[in-house]
This record gives structure tokens, sequence and C-alpha cells, in this order.
């Protein structure tokens, strides 16, 4: 009997911000859609709010919690628990609860007496394993969720899934800060030095990406990318657009030939 392949795992880099378009929290949404018609399972950063949320959890109400798998590092797990959006409440009015609670915390912070300070033991470590737990993001609403060390680690363990996933796995960068831009750059760096060969394309919404495409042709037109390399990363302005580009992904002939493995 004949083994079937994995399903296609796919990494989507984006914001934990919902962004000042409805356009970003849709095509989210879009790409959601897309993977639960072609079985396809998702990766991603383990956010709970902004894009990262809601392709979350909108593929989960779709394919249900198998298909989504998040990576967090331990350090942003606090961030996660207070991160859960209450029921009904918009990415807006919870980034705006956000901003109001910190302040908050703030004045209480500073209110407090500092002449209690009692030694307190910290908790053994089953006790600190069932907290940590207990702050994890819904598994019923946004999938399973690992937690890791260190970011590096994270980016680590999402190509590793990425690269035992089937044909048309790969990575999409959908709109995000600093953090997504240096995801992206970092995955785009290790296919050019040949550490992993799979697709890498941007989900270009309303332009967001223009910029970036204009800095790529630059640095190509300028000789610090490769002409054969600049095809390294793709872009595409909808969700079909982003699937049939790592479908149809051909890696560079001018990657780096080198051995990674060894010793």
């Amino acid at each position: 009997m004949a083994q079937s392949s994995p399903p296609t795992t796919i990494c989507v880099f984006c914001g934990s911000s919902p962004g000042l378009s409805p356009a970003y929290l849709a095509a989210a949404r879009s790409l959601a859609h897309a993977f639960h018609a072609r079985n396809i399972h998702l990766v991603y950063g383990g956010g709970t709010v902004g894009l990262m949320g809601e392709i979350a959890r909108t593929l989960v109400s779709l394919s249900g919690p198998d298909a989504v798998h998040g990576i967090i590092p331990k350090a942003l797990i606090k961030y996660e628990q207070a991160g859960r959006p209450a029921a009904g409440e918009t990415p807006v009015q919870q980034q705006q609860q956000q901003q109001q609670t910190a302040s908050e915390n703030t004045e209480t912070t500073s209110q407090q007496s500092v002449s209690s300070q009692q030694q307190v033991s910290p908790p053994p470590p089953q006790q600190q394993q069932q907290q940590q737990q207990q702050q994890l993001p819904d598994q019923t609403i946004f999938g399973r969720t690992t937690v890791v060390s260190s970011m590096h680690e994270r980016k680590q363990l999402m190509t590793q899934m990425v690269l035992a996933g089937g044909p048309g796995s790969g990575f999409i960068a959908l709109p995000g800060g600093y953090g997504t831009l240096e995801e992206l750059a970092e995955v785009t760096t290790w296919n050019q030095l040949g550490i992993h060969g799979a697709g890498i394309v941007l989900f270009d919404v309303e332009g967001f990406w223009r910029g970036l495409v204009g800095w790529m042709d630059h640095a190509t037109a300028q000789g610090f990318v490769g002409e054969k390399n600049r095809g390294i990363v793709q872009c595409a302005v909808d969700a079909e657009g982003c699937l049939k580009e790592l479908r149809e992904y051909r890696l560079s002939s001018a990657r780096f030939d080198l051995d990674w493995d060894e010793k």
C-alpha cells in the first residue's frame, strides 16, 4: 500500500497588528479559506491578535485545530495571555484595551508600597508548567501551540515543519512590521545559501510590499543581488496567486552550493 504524502505546510509571516486597512484582515481570511480548500496546514508565530490571530482563528474554524500550529518563544507567552480577544471584540478595540490595561498596570505598580519586600520562593517546576499551559492560546480556537526558548529556535522549527510538508510547501509573507521583515529576510538568505529550497512569496495586499519589491529590483540592478537570485522571492496579489507561486516555484541556479551538514 503506497504511503500518502504529508500535507502541504505553509509558514505565514505576518503582523500582530490588524493594520489600518480592512484589506489586511480580509487577506488573512482569504488565505485561510484557500488553505482549507486544499487541505493545507498553517505554521505561524503563535499570536492571537492582529493578522496572526485572524488567519489562525479562521483556519481552525474551517479545518479544525490540527491544521494550525503556532510556534511561540516562552518570553511572549504572557503577552499572548493578555492578548486574547474578548468575545465580539474587534482587533482595533482589543489593541485599545491592551494600551489602557498597560497604562493602568503602570499606575498600580507605581502606587504599590515598597515596604513589603518578602522573599518569595518560585513555584515548583510542575506548577510552573501548569501555569504556562494555562497561559497558552485556546487550542480549540487557535490550534496547537509549541513553546520554544528563543526567536531563532522559533524560525528554525517553522522551517523544519515546512520542509517536512508535501509539495507546494513554503513561506508566505502577509503585511507586518519589523518582525515580519526580519523573518522574511532570514528565510530568503537561508534559501540563497542553500540551507533550504522552499518557495517564498510576498502577499502584496494593496501594494504593501511595493517598496520592498522596488528595493530588490534596485539591489539587483546595482549588483548586490544576482540576477538569477532575484527570483528567490516571488510576489502575488491574492491568495490563489500565492499558492500558485509556491506550487510552481523553481530554485535559482545561482544559489550557493554549500554543505551545511559538514562537521
